[in-house]
C-alpha cells in the first residue's frame, strides 16, 4: 500500500515542519480516545456555561502530546493560549509579569510545571482559586501587601515527573489526566498522518518498521520518520520504502526494538560486567560513562516498559528477556548489589 501526498511543498525550517506535525484539531489526533472524549465534553460544557475551562494537569512520559492537546484545546475554546515552561519562572516577578498579561478565557500552558521555583508555586496557588494575584511591594517593616484582580482563565500544567509535583499545587487542578504510550496501530496512523504533511510517500512495511522502533511515542516516531526521508531524497526517491527505511535505521543504529547505542550499552553492562545486577544507578552510571539523570530519565523507562530491566530494593537487574535480545547466556542474579 502506498499513501500518496499533495504535490505542493512548502519551504520551512526544522522548528516550523515540527510544528506542522503537530495535529491542529480533535480529528487529526490520533490516540488517547478517553481523554479526549473527556475534554470535549469539558469543553462543550464550558462554551454553554461562557465560562473558562477548569485548570488541567497532563502527565506521561514526554513526547506523548501534552502540548499539542493543550494548542487543540485552545483553538476548540476559540481562546489565545501563552506557553512557556517551569524553568523560565525563577523569580515571582516572571510568574506576575505572565499572569497580568492574560485576558479573559486565555490559557497558560506551563510546561514541566513540576521545575517551576517554589516562589511562583506559592504566588500561584491564590490565582488558581480565586484569580487574586498577591504580591509584597518593599522589604522589612514597610512591605506592604497588593492584590490584583485577575480576569479568568485556564491554567494547564504538563509534567513528566507526577511525584515531584506538591501536593498543594496538584490539589488545585480541576482535572488530572495521565497519557498513556500509544499501540501499534495508532503508530501505524500516526506515521501515515505526517508522511503526508512531509509530502511524501511512505509504503506499508516502511510505516510498520518505523512503529515498531518509535518507542510508542509520536514524537519518537517523527523524528525517525524525517532521517529516513533524508535518506530517501539522497537516493532520488519521493517514496519511502522498506529497503530505504531498513538502511536508515541501521545508519542510525535503531533496531526493531527500538533501542538505540547507549540503551544497548546500558544492558551489555549490566550483563557483562555485573552478571546481570542487582546494580546501583551510581555505579552503573560510573560504569556507563552516562550521566544518572539520563538513565533515570531517558533509558530506564523504556527499558522497564518493554520489560528488559526491573528495579528491585538493591538496584536494577537485567532480565531474562534482556539476556534472549543479547543472544547471551542467562544467569541467575546475585543477591549482593553493588551501589
Amino acid at each position: 500500500m502506498i499513501v500518496n501526498t499533495p504535490k505542493n511543498t512548502v519551504k520551512m525550517d526544522s522548528q516550523g515542519l515540527d510544528h506542522t506535525l503537530r495535529p491542529k484539531s480533535w480529528q487529526d489526533y490520533i490516540g488517547q480516545e478517553k481523554i479526549k472524549k473527556t475534554l470535549e465534553v469539558m469543553i462543550e460544557a464550558a462554551k454553554q456555561r461562557k465560562e473558562p475551562l477548569d485548570h488541567l494537569l497532563f502527565y506521561g512520559n514526554p513526547g506523548l502530546g501534552k502540548t499539542t492537546l493543550s494548542n487543540i484545546i485552545a483553538k476548540e475554546m476559540n481562546v489565545n493560549i501563552l506557553t512557556t515552561s517551569g524553568p523560565n519562572l525563577r523569580h515571582g516577578g516572571d510568574m506576575a509579569s505572565i499572569l497580568t498579561n492574560l485576558n479573559s478565557g486565555d490559557i497558560l500552558f506551563i510546561d514541566e510545571i513540576h521545575r517551576m521555583n517554589k516562589v511562583c508555586e506559592e504566588i500561584i496557588y491564590p490565582v488558581m482559586e480565586d484569580y487574586t494575584l498577591h504580591l509584597v511591594v518593599g522589604k522589612g517593616p514597610t512591605a506592604q501587601t497588593m492584590q490584583i484582580a485577575l480576569p479568568p482563565f485556564t491554567l494547564i500544567g504538563a509534567t513528566t515527573k507526577m511525584a515531584m509535583l506538591s501536593p498543594p499545587l496538584r490539589s488545585r487542578f480541576g482535572v488530572t489526566l495521565q497519557l498513556n504510550p500509544y499501540n501499534h496501530s495508532e503508530m501505524q496512523e500516526i506515521i501515515t498522518r505526517s508522511a503526508q504533511a512531509l509530502n511524501v510517500s511512505i509504503d506499508k512495511p516502511a510505516i510498520d518498521a518505523i512503529a515498531k522502533c518509535a518507542r510508542s511515542t509520536p514524537r519518537i516516531a517523527n523524528h525517525i520518520l524525517k532521517r529516513v526521508r533524508d535518506f530517501a531524497q539522497i537516493h532520488n526517491s519521493n517514496n519511502i520504502d522498506g529497503k530505504i527505511t531498513a538502511t536508515a535505521l541501521d545508519c542510525l543504529e535503531i533496531d526493531n526494538m527500538g533501542l538505540a547505542t547507549e540503551d544497548r550499552k546500558i544492558l551489555n553492562t549490566l550483563i557483562k560486567n555485573f552478571d546481570g545486577g542487582p546494580v546501583g544507578i551510581k555505579t552503573l552510571s560510573a560504569a556507563t560513562k552516562e550521566e544518572e539523570e539520563s538513565i533515570l530519565d531517558i533509558y530506564e523507562p523504556y527499558l522497564l516498559q518493554i520489560g528488559f530491566l526491573e528495579r528491585t530494593p538493591k538496584g536494577r537487574r537485567a532480565t531474562k528477556l534482556a539476556y534472549q535480545y543479547l543472544g547471551a547466556e542467562y544467569r541467575q542474579p546475585s543477591d549482593q548489589a553493588l551501589i
